[in-house]
């Protein structure tokens, strides 16, 4: 199993090791995460990269660091996604008109004002 975890975070960081050697800019930390199924906030991302060693200057993450961090992620099911009923619950509330979508000026009104 452990294996096969670090196999899957291996794949995901590799997308993103755009030099082939086995490092990434820090600020695709978090969409590597996400990328393995884990919904972190940015706190969250922060506390993650606390436990990482990032390499200065530069803000440079290497897999060997990476990976077992991640792993321990992975095995403990952190960060799990919200589940599909409770979004649904939201984006109904957001739909006054019941209509089944919602306008993007909507959206905004409600993500800048509300």
């Amino acid at each position: 199993l452990v294996a096969e975890i670090e196999k899957k975070i291996t794949e995901a960081f590799e997308v993103f090791d755009r030099e082939s050697n086995k490092t990434v800019d820090v600020r695709e930390i978090g969409c590597i995460v996400r990328s393995l199924g884990c919904f972190p906030n940015e706190a969250e991302v922060q506390e993650l990269l606390a436990k990482i060693e990032v390499e200065e200057p530069g803000g440079f993450v290497h897999l060997e660091k990476f990976l077992p961090v991640m792993t321990k992620v992975l095995l403990d099911r952190r960060f799990r996604p919200i589940p599909e009923d409770v979004i649904l619950h939201a984006f109904e509330a957001l739909d006054e008109n019941k209509c089944g979508y919602i306008t993007k000026e909507d959206l905004v009104k409600h993500l800048t004002e509300e």
